[in-house]
């Protein structure tokens, strides 16, 4: 959560935010710190070109959790996780990475560790999962590659 709350912060939105209102804010934040404004400024344009890169990282992240994103992708994650088996996963951080065997990934946000280690620990984590991580923790699309 803390990378959410960083993230919306840095583009000053709160979290019930549009996916058009996101769109604007966006769009007026690079205007506000784009490199092409900082020609003769050296320091300047090397600190554009960064936090023009954390608001295009901030963007993308938000948009991929945003309420309106995940009803979207809702039926296909339904299906993902009623019929496809997990194949890996990996923690890092209280993130979890979960890829299937249809070769989506979902990437679940805020995972505690104890939460992990007892699903690591199951004698089926698929079926663990399942019942306490797929629809407990906010989650994001990361890849589908089939």
């Amino acid at each position: 959560m803390k990378k959410i709350v960083e993230y919306r912060s840095l583009l000053n939105v709160e979290k019930s935010v549009t996916l058009k209102e996101l769109k604007t804010i966006y769009r007026n934040s690079m205007k506000e710190s784009h490199p092409d404004k900082f020609h003769d400024d050296a320091k300047g344009l090397a600190d554009a070109e960064e936090k023009s890169k954390q608001i295009i990282e901030a963007y993308h992240f938000l948009v991929s959790i945003n309420a309106e994103t995940i009803e979207q992708g809702k039926p296909e994650f339904q299906a993902t996780i009623a019929e496809a088996t997990i194949t890996d996963y990996k923690y890092e951080n209280i993130r979890l990475l979960v890829t299937f065997s249809n070769g989506s990934s979902y990437e679940f946000i805020s995972v505690p560790k104890a939460t992990y280690i007892k699903m690591v620990n199951a004698d089926s984590p698929g079926r663990f999962a399942k019942r306490h991580i797929f629809n407990a923790f906010p989650y994001r699309k990361v890849s589908n590659q089939e």
